[in-house]
């Protein structure tokens, strides 16, 4: 552990660690069950952007993962809390891939007179005609905000890049910084924690994301865990500049980590 004391929470990234296109991964269940055994908080992190908290949270049920939606914590909820502090009342134009209404509650969406941009998951909605408007507006002075920076997702058939491949050429193009709000920042591993109730140096994070999962949890001052599904690459492990704390074949794995961090 990076803190002192034993551990108190499990934060679990979704895609790719627990399911794959919305089928459980083997030992998922079994793992959560480890954790819920052990008395260990646990909070469920995701970039997932095309589903509200509680659909989430339903999807998951229903691939037989006893998860309560008040475990979800989503970008899209985040940015929503970041969005009524820093810009309340404002005018916002939502470029998104899937209905997330139920998670902005309270935020202003309008199209045609926005105050600020939010963007959410990548996906048909990216296109060059919409893409082209951003980078107009944020050469007007709007501010643009971005639910997360991942890059990747994996699916079924292969990978799909996400919202974080396109912010270095909206940045460049449109002469302002983007603010990102889910992983890979650390106030979502933050939120997450506290969520659990854990300190943070006493919380793990698993994740098949290299970059956004656990280096960047790592960096947030948590204990980070590598999986090697979903979206993981050697490739990318052999050319990291850090690496994660632990590494397991997949969450199976779990629950003989736990033993070994608790003991």
């Amino acid at each position: 552990m990076t803190g002192n004391g034993e551990l108190e929470g499990v934060l679990f990234d979704i895609d790719g660690v627990l399911v794959t296109s919305w089928r459980p991964l083997a030992g998922a269940a079994a793992a959560l069950d480890a954790v819920r055994d052990r008395g260990l908080g646990r909070a469920f992190l995701t970039n997932t952007t095309s589903r509200t908290r509680a659909e989430i949270a339903r999807a998951l049920r229903d691939c037989g993962l006893a998860v309560r939606d008040e475990e979800i914590v989503t970008a899209a909820a985040l940015t929503a809390q970041y969005l009524r502090r820093t810009h309340p009342g404002a005018r916002c134009l939502l470029v998104n891939h899937g209905d997330i209404a139920a998670d902005l509650a309270d935020i202003e969406l309008d199209d045609r007179r926005p105050e600020v941009v939010v963007l959410g998951g990548a996906g048909p909605e990216f296109d060059h005609r919409t893409l082209s408007r951003v980078v107009e507006l944020m050469q007007d002075g709007v501010p643009v905000v971005a639910m997360q920076g991942g890059l990747t997702w994996a699916t079924d058939d292969g990978l799909r890049i996400d919202t974080g491949a396109y912010l270095p050429g909206l940045e460049a193009a449109g002469g302002a910084a983007v603010t990102v709000i889910g992983k890979p920042e650390a106030a979502g591993f933050v939120a997450a924690a506290e969520l659990t109730g854990s300190e943070v140096g006493r919380t793990v994070m698993i994740g098949d994301d290299l970059r956004s999962d656990v280096l960047a949890a790592q960096s947030a001052g948590l204990t980070g865990i590598l999986v090697r599904t979903g979206k993981f690459r050697p490739a990318v492990l052999e050319a990291a500049p850090a690496a994660p704390d632990h590494i397991l074949d997949s969450v199976a794995d779990l629950p003989a980590l736990l033993d070994e961090l608790s003991g």
